[in-house]
């Protein structure tokens, strides 16, 4: 139902453990957080198919690794950070390198553990993900994508990161089939662009009717696979409104506003703003709406920017 407020873990534990009844080859893998990633149902479902390993993610994704060279689909969900910065070199190594067909999900993304502070919030997974030659990383936008975007991720080939938040989120689109590299054209307009992906498109769509009461005619796109980057629709975009503004709960560099900016670098005459978090450790501990507002990442900060940005 549009509107309606659903876990995101809880969503994506769910699909996962309704394909493992026909997909036979999907494993779980645990680093002490199994039911906090949704996963209760498939631990009495398939007890030999969930492999809870305790605190050692680097050793996780080694024996992700090596059940997914033996034909397995291996699925390895944590808290964000501990699923990328903590074992980096084995996922470029064990995993990038050797091409390895491993699904590593980030939990509790972006600022999402808000009041665990720096340690805990993942502002760099995507810049890291993506110096991975061969990694995928999605970041769906609601909890029917999530499902539609697990189900993509188990029949790829291939190793991908999928990013998922913690607070409940509103279902904001009709189930469709989802499409790796695919990004969408949620509204028209043409004075400006806002490119958005995962947890801030609904700021971003909560924006719309802010600027529109402006006279601002806001084109919004909506990207839930962040890499590859659907640069066919980035530069179609670009070419017909001639700025962009792009919104990420992600450090200003290295995510997707260092993507669209290297995508439009050879572009003539066209204007980039990039709305995200300073690179910085600063003031990211406390309740996370207020982050938000902190950061400019709620409706009435992504409006205002776009205003700013215009005149």
């Amino acid at each position: 139902m549009i509107g309606e407020l659903y876990d995101p873990r809880k969503e994506f534990g769910k699909i996962v453990t309704e394909m493992a009844e026909e997909n036979k080859n999907i494993v779980v893998f645990s680093a002490d957080s199994g039911k906090s990633s949704g996963f209760g149902d498939f631990i009495k479902k398939y007890p030999k198919r969930y492999f809870e390993c305790g605190i050692m993610e680097q050793g996780v994704v080694g024996m992700a690794a090596g059940m997914a060279a033996t034909g397995q689909i291996p699925v390895f969900c944590a808290i964000a950070p501990f699923v990328t910065c903590r074992p980096y070199e084995m996922i470029r190594n064990d995993i990038g390198y050797m091409g390895q067909n491993v699904k590593l999900v980030g939990r509790n993304c972006g600022l999402t553990y808000s009041d665990l502070g720096s340690t805990h919030q993942s502002l760099d997974d995507f810049g890291l993900m993506r110096l991975i030659p061969g990694m995928t990383i999605l970041a769906p936008q609601d909890p029917i994508e999530i499902q539609e975007a697990a189900k993509a991720m188990i029949a790829h080939k291939g190793p991908v990161y999928m990013r998922i938040g913690n607070p409940k989120i509103p279902q904001l689109f009709e189930r469709r089939p989802f499409i790796i590299g695919k990004g969408e054209r949620l509204k028209e307009g043409t004075d400006v662009t806002i490119i958005t992906t995962g947890s801030t498109t609904r700021s971003a769509l909560e924006a719309l009717p802010i600027l529109e009461k402006k006279g601002i005619s806001a084109e919004l796109l909506g990207f839930p696979t962040v890499v590859p980057l659907d640069r066919e629709l980035v530069r179609a975009s670009a070419a017909k409104t001639g700025k962009v503004i792009t919104v990420e709960e992600h450090y200003i560099e290295g995510g997707l506003g260092t993507l669209v900016a290297e995508e439009l670098s050879d572009i003539e005459h066209n204007v980039l703003k990039r709305i995200a978090v300073p690179m910085d450790y600063g003031k990211t501990c406390g309740d996370y709406e207020k982050l938000l507002q902190y950061y400019h990442l709620d409706s009435q900060g992504i409006a205002e920017a776009a205003e700013a940005f215009l005149k």
